[in-house]
């Protein structure tokens, strides 16, 4: 074996100072140059004759030259610049990745304004190219991220379509699922670290200690009948020592209750479980917390015995401590200290026995004479009305104005007695108006009268004496007095300086309604209703009172309000049309009768009000009379069109025919709109006169063109006479006058529909979208027809064409909904009420698909949302009261019913179709409604079996 080779001695020189002016490399020529991105204040080289180099002969060579520094051999740093010096470079210079350990050519330079100017520049400059290549960029990037997201897509997206499915798996196939185990290789597991440490002696001794059995009790437990822990004694920790002993206790106290003679338990299991159940556990914190308030309330009842609160607080501490009988026995000696305080007392007798509570309460007031709370806690501890009405008594014996007892005294008697206390009351107690009242109430009309006029005097600024004076004069139909004795005592209250509130005295008005006093009501409105209120603001603020008190249910205080106004506003119509609303909704027809004769006197120019007052009439049967109104109204507005239409629907509707014709041609004469025209049509067509309605519609046309109603009805004439092309020609020619005429486009699609087929129907819809963008019911036509040709999947596409040009159309959502599998309709119902949440057609929609999962009460709601939000349309009232026949009661039905006779709908597309049919022309809603639900029927019949 070699021994180790001693390693070379470092040679002296490399480690020793270097000689002055020793620069390494010159003797074997390599000797520093400067380049021009040295050129510096520290880097000049003297222009000397002979000098190739840039170093003068003879002359000391520059040592810092070509070391990669900016300054030369400046002697301005000091000792480290020396030393920096002798390494050849500087040890605290940062490095620069760009310009190395050069810092460049300008590094003393100063920074100043033109050097930040340019900076500022160059800045400039790079942002402008940036932003230019910024739209670039991005897309670029957004591209990129969208390729990536198409290679590597997240694992939710990939399994979205299948988590969709999830909803058609039944119970049963998820039961079948196994369930997944665990087959991971338990050789690539980790062996959990395992550490064993010696057990401590003490847990030894701590186990065999848990282990001994408890034989004996101590004697001072044995003392105590082994029920109490003594309190020297430290609580007890071991959980099975202390089980150990309450089996022990247990098993005495069992022994105790056995019978000495027979040795047979006399224990009733049931109850001692029960008594169990009952025992409050306290933990061991509890117990401590205990022991503490305790000493503190101690203290306080120790040095402070005359404090009330604190005797309380120590007896309820001992009661939450489940000691009763040593917290009765602290709140006794409370009592004995504290012998004023009503609250000692009053805790007193909470903690007795029901027996003792007496004599504890007696004591009470006895000690406290003119305590109410002590007097009325007596009374309610005796059992008897009339030894409560003795307790009554003897306390206002003590305290003879205390309106708490008089109140409680003259509950307890009779109406005779109660009189009798109440006259004694009002005199101990003057200033209580409740006691005034009451007492009014129980006397005669004479003694009452007196009563409230003397109440009056001793409460000058009380409203409502004057109030129950009105209400006993109308009571004894004293009419004329009511609006008297209020206006009087406005006027007294107003005198004593008391502030007339215009809504107190509103509510006051509402209550005599409650009450039954109409008349007060009224005089209270119409003497308080201007209070406060702006000459300008006097219309808006009644009629939003008016309103608010309808709404209220208040209908007697609207109406006074309404009439109010009308003495001031006698010639405002919007008025007199709110208070026929309301005598319409909630009057008679005697009382709207009597009201629309009094605003025609007042307001003859106002249609409406005419025309309301006809409509009365003939609804209650009265045609006469409504005939007669309306050539009143006629005399009083003779060019009014709206009367003679009403004239003609009167005779119309009644069968009167050919004086439906003479009013219609009067009117046309009085040169009438086209509105005039198109009912003359109609009653030829009811007549069956097609050549007379094609006569007029073709002059009614010349002189209306751009009406398209009148284009629709030859269409239809030329199509119930079987003149196909004829009809064609009328629906070309209307859309030529009116291309943004919908019914128009329908009717020529349907028309192509059934002449030349669906490709003739197809192109007539497209144009019709082409001209009318955004048209739900174009595109509603178009998946139709598809639909009834076959071509379901040309229908969905299209469907979804329509959703996106019409997003918030509610009509297309429900086809959508009804066009898709059962399964997806949920889906697609919460899509559609994100889009169109209030839109009745997919509330009906929704309704409907409850209805089909037998959700009853849950479609019931729906149908209703959907009828109270389009009341107009028929079709929704059908689909309601179809589903009331199937799963309602009669009086439900009778409800529809009634509800849908009063909206009076005109609309929907089964609905327009029956009503507006020649043979159904005269029937009531009633009638429609029902056939309106057997044609639901059979669409419905006939879509299910398409669909099978």
């Amino acid at each position: 074996m070699q021994a180790p080779v001693a390693p070379k001695p470092r040679l002296e020189f490399l480690s020793s100072k270097p000689p002055p002016n020793y620069v390494a490399g010159l003797g074997r020529g390599a000797t520093g140059f400067t380049t021009r991105s040295d050129i510096g204040p520290a880097r000049t080289a003297p222009d000397l004759p002979g000098s190739a180099s840039g170093v003068a002969i003879g002359a000391p060579p520059q040592s810092g030259v070509g070391r990669g520094r900016g300054k030369g051999g400046e002697d301005e740093g000091g000792a480290e610049d020396d030393e920096a010096e002798e390494k050849g470079y500087d040890e605290n210079q940062q490095f620069d990745e760009f310009e190395g350990n050069d810092v460049g050519l300008f590094a003393t330079g100063e920074y100043d304004e033109d050097d930040k100017e340019a900076d500022a520049v160059w800045e400039a400059i790079d942002e402008r190219m940036d932003s230019r290549r910024k739209d670039r960029r991005e897309a670029r990037l957004k591209e990129e991220i969208e390729k990536y997201r198409a290679s590597n897509p997240k694992i939710t997206e990939q399994f979205a379509d299948l988590k969709r499915k999830l909803h058609t798996v039944s119970a049963q196939e998820w039961d079948n699922i196994p369930e997944i185990g665990d087959y991971s290789s338990g050789r690539n597991k980790k062996k959990r670290f395992e550490s064993f440490v010696p057990v401590p002696d003490t847990l030894l001794e701590k186990a065999r200690q848990e282990q001994q059995n408890v034989t004996a009790l101590d004697p001072k437990s044995r003392a105590a009948g082994g029920t109490e822990t003594p309190w020297a004694q430290t609580p007890v920790t071991d959980l099975t020592a202390v089980g150990e002993g309450r089996g022990t206790v247990l098993s005495l106290k069992l022994d105790r209750l056995s019978d000495s003679v027979s040795g047979l338990t006399v224990v009733d299991p049931k109850g001692y479980l029960t008594d169990l159940k009952s025992m409050k556990i306290t933990s061991d914190a509890e117990i401590s917390d205990i022991k503490k308030a305790r000493l503190l309330l101690k203290s306080v009842i120790q040095t402070n015995p005359k404090h009330p609160p604190g005797w309380i607080a120590a007896a309820r501490l001992e009661e939450v401590a489940g000691k009763i009988q040593a917290a009765r026995q602290l709140i006794q000696k409370g009592c004995e200290e504290c012998p004023k305080s009503e609250d000692v007392w009053l805790e007193a007798c909470r903690l007795s026995n029901p027996d003792e509570a007496k004599g504890v309460i007696a004591r009470g007031v006895k000690t406290i004479p003119n305590s109410v709370k002590l007097w009325m806690l007596a009374a309610k501890l005796e059992q008897d009305v009339g030894n409560k009405c003795k307790v009554l008594r003897k306390g206002l014996e003590h305290i003879p104005d205390s309106v708490r007892l008089w109140k409680a005294v003259v509950e307890l008697s009779n109406e005779e007695d109660a009189r009798l206390y109440l006259q004694r009351a009002v005199e101990c107690c003057p200033l209580h108006i409740e006691l005034w009242l009451a007492l009014a109430r129980l006397e005669t009309y004479d003694n009452a009268k007196k009563v409230l006029n003397k109440a009056r005097e001793k409460l000058t600024k009380e409203p409502a004496i004057w109030i129950t004076a009105a209400k006993l004069e109308e009571a004894n139909r004293n009419t004329g007095m009511v609006g008297k004795i209020i206006e009087r005592g406005i006027r007294s209250l107003q005198k004593e300086g008391l502030d007339i509130d215009r809504e107190v005295w509103m509510k006051e008005a509402e209550a005599a309604e409650r009450a039954g006093s109409v008349l007060t009501c009224q005089a209270i409105i119409r003497n308080t209703i201007g209070v406060g209120v702006e000459e300008e603001d006097r219309k808006r603020t009644w009629v939003a009172d008016a309103e608010e008190c309808k709404k209220r249910g208040s209908v007697e205080t609207a109406r006074a309000i309404y009439a109010h106004a009308l003495t001031v506003f006698l010639i405002k119509k919007s008025i007199w049309l709110k208070a026929a609303q309301l005598e319409k909704s909630h009057g008679t027809r005697e009382s709207l009768d009597s009201l629309l004769r009094k605003a025609v006197t007042y307001r003859p120019q106002a249609e409406v009000l005419w025309l309301m007052g006809a409509k009365e009439k003939w609804l209650a049967g009265d045609v006469p009379a409504a005939r007669a109104i309306l050539q009143e109204a006629y005399a009083a507005i003779p060019n009014s069109e709206e009367i003679w239409l009403a004239a003609f629907k009167l005779e119309f509707e009644n069968h009167e025919p050919e004086r439906a014709r003479m009013l219609l041609a009067k009117a046309r004469e009085r040169g009438g709109t086209e509105r005039v025209w198109m009912k003359s049509a109609i009653v030829e067509r009811e007549l069956g006169n097609a050549s007379e309605e094609r006569k007029l519609l073709e002059e009614g046309l010349k002189l209306f063109p751009s009406f398209f109603k009148l284009w629709l009805m030859l269409g239809q004439l030329d199509d119930r006479l079987g003149h196909l092309e004829q009809a064609k020609e009328a629906y070309e020619t209307g859309i030529k006058h009116c291309p943004s005429c919908i019914p128009l486009w329908l009717s020529l699609a349907s028309l192509e529909e059934k002449m030349n087929g669906l490709s003739k129907a197809r192109a007539v819809l497209t144009m019709g979208r082409k001209r009318n963008p955004k048209s739900p019911e174009l595109w509603l036509a178009a998946v139709r027809a598809e639909s009834r040709n076959g071509n379901k999947k040309e229908s969905e596409i299209l469907i979804a064409k329509a959703l996106q040009e019409c997003p918030a159309s509610g009509i297309l959502w429900a086809t959508s909904i009804e066009m898709v599998p059962r399964p997806q309709r949920k889906t697609k119902s919460a899509d559609a009420l994100k889009r169109c949440n209030n839109d009745p057609h997919v509330i009906a929609v929704v309704a409907k698909m409850f209805w089909h999962d037998r959700k009853v009460d849950k479609a019931r709601n729906w149908l209703n949302r959907a009828v109270t939000l389009a009341p107009d349309t028929g079709d929704f009232w059908a689909m309601y009261y179809k589903f009331e026949l199937q799963h309602g009661t009669e009086e439900t039905q009778r409800d529809v019913l009634k509800r849908c006779v009063a909206a009076e709908p005109k609309h929907g597309e089964r609905w327009q179709a029956i009503s507006k049919a020649v043979e159904n022309s005269h029937l009531p809603v009633e009638a429609i409604l029902k056939k309106a639900v057997v044609v639901l029927g059979k669409d419905e019949n006939a879509s299910e079996s398409g669909k099978n």
